[in-house]
């Protein structure tokens, strides 16, 4: 009588190395349908970018274009897209009707924003230099010091300071608001400097001490240049706080030392709100900074990713 033999049941699949063929068959399409998905998600997300992108843009190209429109096409309901352009707006900002000239005030801005930003960077550099590179103790006590000078709301600041002002006779002046300014962007600037320093490998400064290279020269000729695009970030930021800053300006200053955010309040007044004039106005004091950060986008950015990855 001979042995039974076993035959492999019917429907199931022959396996090459310990694998079914049908799992074998069916990877490829698996691949497939993920790397449809992928598409599909990165489509979507690309998608909403761009659409996030157009809302933060559509009321600056809003702005830009009602500038360039007469004060009858800016003010009607729907507005008007295709109406003339003119030049009127920017005319009466530069003050060709009203003999009023923005120079002054821009000048006053640019004065107290780069002096103040200078001054920020000549303070805020050896102070990241001791807190990252030679750490002081419970140096995480003192970031969050630097830290909690801003947790004071502006206008809770504002009458001591007018106080002290009016008492020293420093009200309506360029050398108030660059103090002022340099104490408000001291602290992110040190937050910001100190991890960008803190990328620095320290054998490369060790290196310099071992050449012989003074602290100044290992300043000069190694930290600087190579925290370059932190530099420039940083400085760029406190550029922007310090020419965007109103509160202080509008209440410390008067005639003289009256600042281009405080110019361009003067376009709202008593008989109504000239809507092309505001916008043109809008533009002309936007104008430098947006000249400031497309020169300086490479450096931003580079500054800004410099410290984020570890």
């Amino acid at each position: 009588m001979s042995a039974p033999t076993l035959d492999r049941p019917t429907g199931t699949p022959s396996t090459t190395r310990g694998r079914p063929r049908s799992l074998r068959a069916s990877a490829p399409g698996m691949t497939a349908g993920r790397s449809i998905g992928s598409r599909a998600r990165g489509g979507v997300l690309g998608l909403v970018a761009w659409i996030v992108g157009l809302a933060f843009f559509a009321p600056v190209a809003w702005m830009v274009l009602t500038s360039f429109h007469s004060e009858t096409d800016a003010a009607t309901n729907p507005p008007s897209l295709f109406a003339p352009l003119t030049l009127d707006g920017y005319a009466n900002f530069f003050g060709a009707n009203s003999g009023a000239s923005p120079w002054p005030p821009l000048i006053n801005s640019a004065s107290a924003s780069v002096v103040s930003t200078l001054l920020v960077l000549c303070l805020a550099l050896p102070a990241a230099y001791a807190l990252s590179i030679r750490p002081v103790e419970k140096w995480s006590d003192v970031m969050f010091f630097f830290l909690s000078t801003k947790m004071l709301p502006m206008v809770a600041g504002l009458l001591p300071i007018y106080l002290i002002a009016s008492r020293i006779g420093a009200l309506d002046s360029i050398g108030l608001l660059i103090v002022l300014y340099t104490s408000m962007n001291l602290p992110i600037a040190v937050w910001m400097m100190r991890s960008f320093l803190s990328e620095i490998p320290v054998e490369i400064l060790e290196a310099a001490a071992l050449d012989g290279a003074s602290l100044l020269s290992i300043f000069r000729r190694v930290i600087i240049p190579i925290s370059g695009p932190g530099l420039a970030a940083t400085a760029l930021i406190c550029f922007i706080f310090s020419w965007n800053e109103l509160l202080f300006a509008s209440v410390l200053t008067s005639t003289k030392a009256f600042t281009a955010p405080v110019f361009l309040t003067s376009f709202v007044t008593s008989q109504g709100l000239f809507l092309a004039q505001v916008c043109a106005a809008a533009v002309a004091v936007s104008f430098p900074v947006l000249v400031a950060g497309f020169a300086a986008q490479d450096k931003l950015v580079q500054g800004l990713s410099l410290g984020a990855v570890k």
